[in-house]
């Protein structure tokens, strides 16, 4: 989505935090690069920009809530207007699908100020018109918030790598205020909706969803979304309801880059 840059004051780490190992990003080309990963995708919002996203269920997609509203134009982006390209690389996906309806994290407030508890937030269900049924393509499980030093991994895509995921398989959880992750994951515009993944036993897990980027102290880092069991009111609302929520977005300051860094604390970017 397009860029917004505002002071995130909740977000303040020691520069020392930040220097914590990690691997770097590694572009997932080829069939045998991408094997596993496939339920990774990029959303195609109304032709105007992409997120990514990720299966959770044959016909279900986690991703940010943000990327579902187009800012400048102040509203929603319909559900018929964004497209689930499953496992894209190299100008084809494993699977295709329109989204039939969306879900929405009740407390997501797109026109509030940025802050962490407004990342925690950030988090929509996007139900498929059609489940992908194809053995390639398995939903991910959803796993426990991971805590401050734990080690996780995300796969997205990106402003260099629209046509191709990337995966950083080591990068670690920074801090973790009022139900957000900061991670030191490399992200960039397009890696939102990404997901954040804790590799266990049992392979791969969501632990979160990237919601934006920010540097403190000049280092960049990523912020996460919190899960636990809003996942399960999200798919609540599918189930019961329409699943479609149309809210007016309220005009947002925006900053440009020399205000930014002209302004003390960390800065926070939408990715």
């Amino acid at each position: 989505m397009r860029a917004l840059i505002v002071l995130l004051p909740l977000l303040l780490l020691p520069v020392s935090a930040l220097a914590e190992e990690q691997s770097a990003l590694r572009s997932l080309i080829t069939a045998d690069d991408s094997r596993g990963w496939d339920a990774v995708g990029r959303l195609d919002m109304g032709g105007r920009a992409f997120c990514t996203g990720a299966l959770i269920a044959p016909d279900l997609v986690l991703t940010a809530a943000h990327c579902l509203f187009d800012e400048d134009r102040g509203e929603q982006i319909a559900a018929a207007d964004v497209e689930f390209l499953a496992g894209w690389r190299n100008g084809r996906a494993t699977a295709y699908r329109g989204v039939r309806r969306v879900a929405l994290h009740p407390d997501y407030d797109v026109g509030a100020g940025a802050g962490s508890t407004r990342i925690a937030h950030d988090i929509a269900l996007l139900e498929l018109d059609a489940p992908i049924r194809n053995t390639s393509v398995v939903p991910f499980e959803i796993g426990d918030r991971p805590r401050k030093g734990d080690q996780v991994g995300v796969v997205s895509y990106g402003r260099d790598r629209a046509n191709r995921p990337a995966l950083q398989e080591v990068c670690h959880v920074l801090a973790r205020p009022f139900g957000s992750l900061v991670m030191s994951c490399s992200v960039d515009f397009g890696s939102s909706g990404a997901p954040v993944f804790a590799t266990g036993e049992d392979g791969p897990r969501i632990v979160s969803v990237v919601s934006a980027m920010a540097t403190v102290g000049g280092r960049p880092v990523s912020l996460g979304t919190g899960l636990g069991d809003d996942l399960q009111a999200l798919r609540e609302t599918l189930e019961q309801t329409d699943g479609v929520f149309t809210r007016a977005v309220p005009p947002v300051r925006r900053l440009d880059v020399e205000d930014a860094r002209n302004q003390s604390g960390a800065k926070f970017v939408r990715p």
